[in-house]
């Protein structure tokens, strides 16, 4: 069920970004096939305005879907396939009112290949059920034009043979689409299920080496001052109220260290992790332990922003601060760059990942400060 929901774009928003390309060419293709098959059957044509209307759909059509798939508009919607695939139908219409009377053969009408052109190009930013409905709805459409034109057909075919012919292309490509979309979303689910189950294995053994760590720090300070005092208070003839207040402080220095342990979330395991291996200070300022309520796709944007900001000495120390804004929730990753500022369009990557996951995101870069601040809805 969760293939059916999915899209490439959404079950790896790393390579939707570079599929983009992608639509910018099959829409190039597919323009320059309407052109050139407008030209090659232009004895058909008895309406060179229906037949200009026609290319200038598709070029709608093309250049719909290729600004809609552009990293800074994601997510790419099923109402912009739908927009796509009505701008591409159309323009099969407007070829068939420019032949009417006239076509002679199905074979050279560039209007079913046009659309599963496009159908297929966006197929890495919708899903198989989405791509296989616009193909079936539109080769719906097709065969009601091949049954308007089979009266001028000198081929002598059969309507079953013409409208066959009329919808194979789209159909054929609309189910490559489909079988593409589906394959892809299945690959790197199963490719995430398995980092993530080496993911939990790593986080419970750093979580277990954190405990540890704690433990032993823990008991550290009753050696080296807890077990101390209160042998000097068994053989003390009273107890002063120096004693006392020290009693006080030790007592205070364990709770304060128990509760980190307890209240402490992923973001701060991240942070020890970050300081420990790369020497890196990251700060977190989360007193309401919001970063708990973060999904899994939300803490992989926060701790691949975090992980690339501490690598190659790009910082000094790092801030991650969490506050509620107007019923949004505000996380604000801030870092003193330890040389040159990182150029925008490298953090403007994580902004279009955290689009991709239900996170609005702005950057803001200067000589002493990156930020890069990320809104979400909180439930």
């Amino acid at each position: 069920m969760m293939r059916i929901r999915l899209t490439q774009q959404e079950a790896d928003p790393i390579g939707g970004i570079a599929a983009a390309p992608i639509v910018l060419i099959g829409s190039a293709l597919a323009l320059a096939a309407s052109i050139v098959l407008t030209f090659w059957h232009r004895s058909d044509v008895s309406s060179p305005a229906a037949a200009l209307l026609g290319v200038v759909l598709v070029a709608a059509a093309g250049t719909t879907a290729s600004i809609s798939a552009l990293p800074s508009r994601a997510p790419f919607t099923a109402e912009r396939l739908w927009v796509v695939a009505s701008l591409a139908v159309g323009a099969a219409i407007a070829e068939y009112v420019s032949t009417l009377g006239g076509d002679q053969y199905l074979l050279d009408d560039y209007g079913p290949l046009v659309i599963g052109m496009l159908i297929l190009a966006v197929a890495p930013f919708c899903t198989w059920m989405s791509l296989l409905t616009a193909g079936m709805l539109a080769s719906a459409v097709l065969a009601i034009l091949a049954v308007g034109a089979a009266g001028g057909m000198t081929s002598g075919a059969s309507l079953v043979a013409l409208v066959a012919v009329d919808t194979s292309a789209v159909l054929a490509l609309s189910a490559a689409a489909a079988g593409y979309s589906y394959a892809i979303v299945g690959e790197t689910l199963a490719w995430q299920r398995e980092a993530n189950s080496a993911a939990l294995q790593r986080d419970a053994d750093m979580r277990a080496g954190i405990a540890r760590s704690v433990q032993q720090s823990r008991v550290s300070v009753l050696g080296r001052e807890v077990l101390p005092f209160l042998a000097g208070i068994m053989t003390a003839d009273r107890i002063t109220v120096a004693d006392a207040d020290r009693a006080r402080e030790l007592a205070e220095a364990l709770r304060r260290a128990l509760k980190e342990g307890i209240e402490s979330t992923w973001l701060d395991d991240l942070a020890a992790s970050v300081a420990a291996v790369r020497g890196v200070e990251v700060r977190v300022d989360d007193p309401g332990g919001a970063a708990r309520e973060l999904r899994a796709d939300q803490r992989s944007t926060l701790t691949a922003l975090v992980s690339w900001l501490s690598t190659s000495g790009r910082s000094s120390v790092i801030t991650a601060a969490f506050q509620a804004r107007d019923h949004d929730g505000v996380i604000t990753v801030s870092a003193t760059p330890a040389g040159a500022p990182p150029a925008r369009r490298d953090l403007e990557r994580f902004v279009v990942v955290a689009r991709s996951v239900g996170m609005r995101a702005d950057t803001s870069v200067s000589r002493e400060n990156v930020s890069v601040e990320f809104r979400y809805d909180l439930e």
